[in-house]
């Protein structure tokens, strides 16, 4: 009797395994233009009509995943998981369609992107798996969200000149009574500079010089409390849980704060290459098949 019980429970597993197989096959069939990967050497196949889809061959019978939220199929062993990229790094959505709506996240439009900040230019999102890490732009950059990347400020939608800028966009102007530190305007939008060792920012040149000046003597190492105090007070006050930022209709007054070298020449090309933002970092996994899945026309 128990072997009876095991042969029936076999024979059931046998024949949902069969309608399984029956079913991804019909699913192919129904599509005359959607490839087998069972035919295929890498045993996978993108789906012809949706782009976050792709098939691959599974003890011989083709079955249907989802990339994750989104991301789209690029090929076997490409992208950031799974063989799933972002959409916006080629023509993979072309003629084709999102079998899946967004997931959405505090800070993400889908579960895996890069995403503009709510309330700055100089700051994005990159998400993965519906979690937000805070990046930033160096070098006077902002986050183009046209481009996903960091950008000259004169190529990013939404981002107005900075007030401190206004009257030159790449002049050097004094920070409070600091004699180290300045802003440096690159493309209307400052940049938190500091001069080199042994030499301090000259107000009537605009540039680092050897002292003295008439301002400032030896550099300190200890910040002036009115410096601190000028910084606090151009930061302005934080706020939790913005929406999304769009183009603004008064300047932004938010300066950008980093410790990159010192740059002399403010007049950067704008034809130099943009740098890519940070990607999200996280393992890669796999998304359960769809069971049954039958490609629309």
């Amino acid at each position: 009797e128990p072997f009876l019980k095991l042969t029936a429970t076999g024979t059931m597993l046998r024949l949902s395994f069969l309608t399984l197989s029956v079913l991804t096959v019909a699913g192919l069939a129904q599509n005359a233009n959607q490839p087998d990967p069972c035919e295929r050497k890498h045993r996978v196949a993108e789906d012809v009509t949706y782009c976050d889809r792709y098939w691959e061959c599974v003890a011989r019978n083709p079955q249907l995943y989802d990339c994750p939220n989104g991301l789209v199929f690029v090929g076997r062993n490409r992208g950031i998981a799974e063989g799933c990229d972002y959409p916006w790094r080629g023509p993979y959505c072309e003629k084709k369609q999102l079998a899946n709506p967004p997931i959405k996240t505090e800070h993400c439009d889908w579960l895996y992107g890069i995403f503009g900040h709510e309330t700055s230019c100089t700051r994005y999102w990159t998400c993965w798996n519906g979690t937000a890490t805070e990046q930033f732009c160096i070098g006077g950059l902002l986050y183009n969200e046209d481009t996903h990347s960091c950008d000259w400020p004169q190529n990013v939608r939404g981002c107005q000149k900075h007030p401190l800028c206004k009257d030159d966009p790449n002049a050097n102007v004094p920070l409070g009574k600091s004699c180290e530190r300045y802003w440096a305007c690159q493309g209307g939008y400052p940049r938190l500079q500091r001069c080199p060792a042994t030499l301090v920012f000259d107000k009537q040149t605009r540039r680092c010089v050897n002292p003295p000046t008439v301002d400032c003597d030896v550099p300190s190492t200890t910040p002036h409390p009115d410096v601190v105090e000028d910084e606090r007070v151009r930061q302005g006050p934080i706020v939790s849980r913005p929406q999304r930022r769009r183009p603004a209709a008064t300047p932004i007054n938010e300066p950008v704060q980093d410790d990159a070298p010192f740059v002399s020449d403010n007049n950067l090309n704008p034809s130099q290459p943009r740098p890519l933002p940070a990607l999200p970092q996280g393992g890669g996994f796999r998304q359960a098949p769809i069971p049954g899945a039958i490609p629309l026309n």
